[in-house]
């Protein structure tokens, strides 16, 4: 997948600007009214591009679409590259990071949900291609936390039979299920359950010494 914060290294800083304004308007114009309904045109108008610019940046939708996936998977992984949450490598960062997601979802009174995700719903059958970039975004999630949780394995927190990739599939596949369903139900409380339950799940693993701390 290409990663579509990196721009290519021909373009100018006026250019790598102005592409970043492409990917911006298109991922939002997608998560609003979804892939089909959005067309070249409409993600020009939003970014105030001509169409010469539109195709010298992006030669094609699927092209566009492409540098889309790449943009919303290193967006979901910047919002838990927060300052607080370290490296999630500590119950502590475990509980914020489920408190912040919580937070930034209540804020939005539910609607949009995950963006990654809404894109992954709509587009993973559309194409073995685009699937495998969809998959390569999750599994670079998936890295995030396992990286993580290898820490808290090392360093004694977690027991040595906890599974850091089973962990790592239990809390995204919660977050991912628990935020569609606040999405649809326009309530927080059953993302901030599911939450809840998988950092709860997480501290079963705890070693007396981590309890103890």
């Amino acid at each position: 997948m290409v990663d579509a914060t990196k721009e290519p290294a021909r373009l100018t800083r006026k250019g790598q600007a102005t592409r970043k304004r492409i990917l911006g308007a298109a991922a939002d114009l997608i998560l609003k009214q979804g892939v089909a309904a959005t067309h070249i045109t409409d993600v020009r108008e939003a970014a105030g591009v001509s169409g010469s610019q539109m195709s010298h940046y992006f030669h094609d939708k699927q092209a566009l679409i492409k540098d889309v996936i790449a943009w919303q998977a290193e967006s979901a992984l910047d919002a838990h590259r927060h300052p607080e949450l370290g490296k999630l490598d500590s119950f502590d960062a475990w509980r914020l990071w489920a408190k912040l997601i919580t937070e930034k979802q209540a804020a939005r009174g539910c609607a949009g949900g995950c963006e990654f995700g809404s894109l992954a719903g709509q587009l993973v059958e559309s194409d073995p291609e685009t699937r495998a970039d969809i998959a390569v975004g999750y599994e670079q999630w998936l890295d995030l936390f396992r990286q993580g949780l290898h820490i808290m394995r090392d360093r004694g927190d977690l027991r040595r039979d906890a599974d850091p990739d089973a962990l790592a599939h239990a809390l995204l596949g919660t977050m991912q299920g628990g935020m569609l369903l606040a999405q649809t139900l326009r309530r927080i409380d059953p993302l901030r359950d599911a939450l809840n339950a998988a950092v709860s799940y997480l501290e079963t693993f705890a070693t007396e010494r981590s309890l103890d701390d």
